[in-house]
């Protein structure tokens, strides 16, 4: 594509980790739409993951913050609007963890400071991100600000955890601030429900591949891949999405409407004439 939606345009990533992350899918897509950004990831995800190459390819800046600390987040906020002589117009947030979940804990076995820290980093960590951009007024007037979250927060997925409640609660922030910085400064806020994507993070939830095989034969369109997720996360950081806020856009193919597909009633008939 070489249409320009974002030239001029100046943001932070936060959460690329890989080629596989949907962060990292925004970050290209972006900067191919003429957008300039940093990039901002935890110390032992940098050392982990392959940002540099990210960094290049982009003529990204990395800054190293945790998320979960304020003095981090007013750190990377700072240092990018010193990079562009002033304040930005997007910002990602493309974060998530749960140690429930790697450490395949069951919801009805949780370890309650796992818990705490799956909800810190996935939800209260973008809380954080959006309180200090306010205070530091570091978002121009109708600048936009993008969440990745999950139908797991609406719907009961089996696997998906404690995550699923941080989810909610990041849904919910969205629509809160949403509703004050939009007051206030123009500034818009939304989370995209995407389909469930493989990346590094989104392996360890345990039957992955089945719910991905799954959600796309359950959806009319298919499951929304990682480049058509960063396609759609452009159109919502350009000036063509100024009037839309505080929602939890479905970006998943059709399934967050659907209830039976006939691929699925097909299936399920075979099962029980294989039961008889």
């Amino acid at each position: 594509m070489a249409c320009q939606l974002l030239e001029g345009k100046k943001g932070i990533i936060f959460g690329a980790l890989d080629h596989k992350s949907i962060a990292w899918k925004i970050a290209e897509r972006a900067y191919e739409q003429g957008a300039s950004f940093t990039l901002s990831n935890t110390p032992v995800a940098l050392r982990f993951g392959e940002i540099n190459r990210l960094s290049e390819k982009c003529h990204s800046e990395i800054i190293p913050a945790d998320a979960t600390n304020v003095s981090d987040l007013e750190h990377v906020f700072s240092r990018t609007m010193e990079i562009f002589g002033g304040k930005i117009d997007f910002v990602l947030h493309s974060i998530g963890m749960s140690m429930n979940v790697r450490k395949g804990r069951n919801y009805d076995d949780l370890d309650y400071d796992y818990f705490l820290k799956t909800i810190d980093v996935s939800a209260v960590s973008f809380h954080k991100m959006l309180q200090v951009a306010k205070k530091m007024d570091a978002i121009n007037d109708w600048g936009s600000i993008l969440a990745l979250t999950y139908i797991a927060a609406q719907r009961t997925l089996v696997g998906y955890n404690d995550m699923a409640d941080a989810k909610s609660l990041l849904e919910s922030i969205a629509r809160s601030f949403g509703y004050i910085y939009g007051r206030e400064k123009n500034v818009r806020i939304n989370t995209i429900s995407q389909s469930p994507t493989k990346t590094t993070a989104g392996s360890a939830i345990k039957g992955m591949d089945g719910l991905v095989d799954f959600t796309d034969r359950m959806s009319p369109l298919g499951n929304a891949t990682a480049d058509e997720c960063a396609d759609f996360s452009v159109v919502l950081f350009s000036d063509l999405s100024r009037k839309v806020t505080m929602q939890n856009i479905y970006h998943d193919g059709g399934f967050s409407s659907m209830a039976m597909s006939l691929k699925a009633m097909t299936q399920y008939n075979k099962s029980l004439d294989e039961q008889v």
